[in-house]
């Protein structure tokens, strides 16, 4: 196979889908945001304004039936993949109208529906989980791929290696995507590995892998194309490290003392996928200032509709405690 080109080009109906992806996640995150400052959402909420064109880029490279499989910065990946706005919101909220009845919350979503298997709060358990649905695609030979996300952080997890060496030894359709912030918890990636290219934590097992720029939405499909190829051709599991950004603390609760404003402001200004959408929209007149606000006031409006959702939604009944639960 040949090399996995730098970008996509993409026509003017893909930036558009792209920009709004990417702003819905944005707006909606915002939103979380400003609901948690409330006293609404309650728990840990792990935001992903920064990181939209990782998701958004690989959801434009998926096809049906593939799976999803996350960590707890995971709502980018819900809206992504099709999930109900109001359902997510609700369930933020611990609202009987969430997409896991108001009992999961930030962390804990799923959608069968959806092939969408979880955000999940234990650093790099979800990578195990992204395995084992890799290997039910190889037993049934349905020509699906799983993509397995996970952070910084968790790459230097146990269970990751162990995952990595099933993978590869049953060559399993399972692609490792690897959401390279740059902070794990609030620890830089650099005084927390030894090695910081972590598109070649697969080598001793022979599993390729290749960093990629996750501002740019274009590298993201481009990559996740080869990515997707190489998995469906069965030549087993794939590396693709997604170096972003998240311009939040890790959570809620983090006052991300541990960088300078300096450094988020200049990412904000020189690599937010955001904005590097909408200046090729407008220098091809492809859309201009005016269609871009509508597509924002459109978003927006989806966004304040979930949130109104989620506040007029009752809390669980206390008989949900003892439902969706194995004996």
């Amino acid at each position: 196979m040949k090399n996995s080109p730098a970008i996509s080009e993409f026509n003017k109906e893909e930036e558009l889908q792209a920009y709004r992806e990417m702003l819905r996640i944005r707006r909606f995150e915002e939103k979380a945001g400003q609901l948690y400052g409330m006293g609404l959402i309650g728990g840990f909420c792990h935001l992903y304004i920064g990181q939209e064109a990782v998701v958004v880029g690989i959801e434009m490279a998926k096809k049906q039936g593939d799976q999803m499989v996350t960590s707890y910065r995971d709502h980018g990946h819900m809206l992504a993949c099709g999930m109900c706005p109001d359902g997510v919101m609700a369930e933020l909220t611990g609202r009987e109208g969430g997409l896991s009845k108001g009992k999961g919350g930030s962390m804990h979503m799923f959608s069968k529906e959806q092939e969408f298997y979880g955000g999940h709060g234990i650093v790099g358990a979800q990578v195990a989980i992204g395995t084992g649905l890799a290997f039910t695609n190889k037993y049934k030979e349905n020509g699906q791929v799983s993509l397995t996300f996970f952070g910084d952080g968790a790459a230097n997890q146990g269970q990751v290696y162990e995952s990595f060496n099933m993978a590869k030894l049953w060559n399993l359709p399972v692609i490792y995507i690897i959401e390279n912030n740059k902070y794990g918890m609030g620890t830089s990636v650099e005084r927390a590995s030894s090695t910081t290219d972590l598109s070649q934590r697969g080598v001793s097992f022979g599993i390729p892998g290749v960093q990629v720029d996750g501002m740019d939405v274009r590298a993201v499909k481009a990559a996740t194309d080869y990515a997707m190829d190489w998995c469906r051709e069965g030549n087993g599991p794939y590396i693709l490290e997604m170096v972003t950004y998240r311009y939040r603390g890790h959570s809620m609760s983090d006052p991300a003392k541990y960088r300078s404003k300096d450094e988020v402001q200049k990412m904000r200004s020189e690599h937010d996928p955001l904005e590097q959408v909408r200046a090729r929209l407008l220098e091809k007149k492809w859309a201009d200032e005016e269609e871009l606000k509508a597509i924002d006031k459109e978003v927006r409006a989806v966004v304040a509709a979930a949130a109104e959702f989620a506040q007029a939604s009752p809390e669980p009944q206390p008989s949900e405690l003892y439902t969706d639960i194995l004996l």
